[in-house]
């Protein structure tokens, strides 16, 4: 048995431990704003945050996320970072289609808490790999300047 922390809730599994992180979510847990896209962690609609960093869930197994403190979309909003991300990327319209948008939001929170004044090769950076495939890619550059609380115009 497997004992994990999401969400800020211990969780137990029965999984095999080489189980990839995203099925237990969706399938086990029924935490299905984590997306499957491509499934060898090159797309990052599956971001999750791992000690808080953005971490593909489609290539970390359960054991791998073992003692470490999972974040899910479902509770990024209460961060005060995550909840500033999200309000602001409805502010702006950001999504499209919306596959992708979970994977992004949880990239751009992570970038926000470790540098909260990103430039474009810092947004450059830490979004590439997260592939939109609706092209909102200036839509979500603004809300990542937006929710650092710096000015751009609206696209």
């Amino acid at each position: 048995m497997t004992i994990l922390n999401i969400n800020g809730k211990r969780r137990k599994t029965q999984l095999p431990a080489d189980t990839p992180l995203l099925w237990l979510l969706r399938d086990e847990l029924g935490l299905t704003g984590t997306k499957f896209g491509c499934g060898i962690a090159m797309c990052g609609a599956c971001t999750v945050h791992l000690d808080g960093q953005p971490t593909r869930a489609c290539v970390t197994s359960i054991s791998a996320a073992e003692g470490k403190s999972i974040v899910t979309i479902e509770a990024i909003g209460q961060d005060a970072t995550g909840k500033k991300v999200q309000e602001t990327w409805l502010e702006l319209c950001v999504p499209q289609c919306g596959y992708c948008q979970s994977g992004q939001i949880m990239a751009a929170t992570a970038l926000l808490k470790q540098k909260p004044q990103p430039d474009d090769a810092d947004i450059d950076k830490a979004m590439s790999g997260n592939i939109c495939r609706c092209g909102t890619y200036p839509r979500i550059r603004a809300a990542i300047k937006q929710a650092a609380g710096q000015a751009e115009a609206k696209s």
